[in-house]
């Protein structure tokens, strides 16, 4: 069966049970997310001992901030719609993400979820040999790809094919906010001759990223090319840290099959699903070892 088959044999009740988005759950993950980074980021600006190595765990924390950037484009994370808003924008900011920009490219990813010329994940094909795995998970290609988004769209040039042209002046205005947000953030740090946000913020950022970059290549590499989501996403188990970290976004398959359902209802779709799943991996070490040794 395919994932619309396995849907429709959910109760109506089921459903409903399964997609009621409510506040509480998001705000509480959200407070211990945030709360994470900013005690993480205290420390090291006390400079406590061996305070360098924690810009990694602060890097992991802030770049897993784009799995709830990821969530608020389909407003499941919270009831309140503004909460979504606030929550995308202030993920996308931290990230060079433009959020509004982001919510038109994920919104056709799951529409068309891996059919080429279709799919725009697509667009850059997963790495086939060990140098390009490499300079994958580097995140170098992460970080210019949101640059040359951001200036694109905000010279006006953002006329990708899934922004629908009547929108296309919203991504104008967006990125200009936020390439002023990031000039000013540079001056007051200039003149106050802080380095505080490049400790806590920016290399913290690319530490991280590399992360980043191996948890999302579980999500569809090497799956098919169908249109089938129990075939072309993959559910990885994994520890309760990392459900944690990333929001549920580990049962992706279950993500894929029905978006509707918010991230702390995801355990519950799973345990419906989890007979049908066509493709599963036993944590992210095995799947990027197994990666490994397809490569060239």
């Amino acid at each position: 069966m395919d994932h619309k088959a396995v849907l429709a044999r959910l109760p109506a009740d089921t459903r409903a049970q399964l997609t009621e988005t409510r506040d509480a759950p998001g705000l509480w993950h959200l407070a211990s997310h945030l709360g994470a980074i900013i005690v993480i980021g205290a420390l090291i600006l006390a400079r406590v001992p061996f305070w360098p190595v924690l810009m990694l765990p602060q890097g992991i924390l802030l770049v897993f901030l784009f799995t709830l950037l990821h969530e608020t484009v389909h407003d499941t994370p919270f009831r309140t719609r503004w909460l979504n808003r606030a929550a995308g924008l202030l993920c996308g900011a931290l990230l060079f993400l433009p959020p509004v920009w982001f919510r038109w490219f994920h919104l056709a990813h799951h529409r068309h979820t891996q059919i080429p010329g279709k799919d725009p994940e697509l667009a850059e094909p997963k790495p086939e040999a060990l140098r390009g795995w490499l300079h994958h998970v580097s995140g170098l290609p992460v970080w210019t790809g949101h640059a040359r988004t951001l200036i694109r769209n905000a010279t006006g040039q953002g006329d990708a094919a899934y922004v629908p042209t009547a929108r296309r002046t919203d991504l104008t205005r967006e990125a200009r906010r936020l390439l002023g947000l990031y000039a000013c953030l540079l001056l007051l740090s200039l003149i106050a001759g802080s380095t505080a946000l490049l400790w806590v913020w920016l290399i913290p950022l690319l530490l991280g990223q590399p992360f980043l970059r191996v948890y999302l290549l579980a999500e569809h590499g090497r799956c098919a090319f169908v249109a089938n989501m129990l075939e072309n996403s993959r559910t990885t188990f994994t520890n309760r840290l990392v459900r944690w970290l990333a929001w549920n976004m580990p049962y992706h398959a279950e993500h894929h099959s029905f978006p509707a359902v918010p991230f702390h209802q995801l355990p519950a779709l799973h345990a419906h699903m989890a007979p049908h799943l066509a493709v599963t991996e036993n944590g992210y070490r095995r799947f990027t070892a197994k990666y490994l040794s397809t490569l060239r």
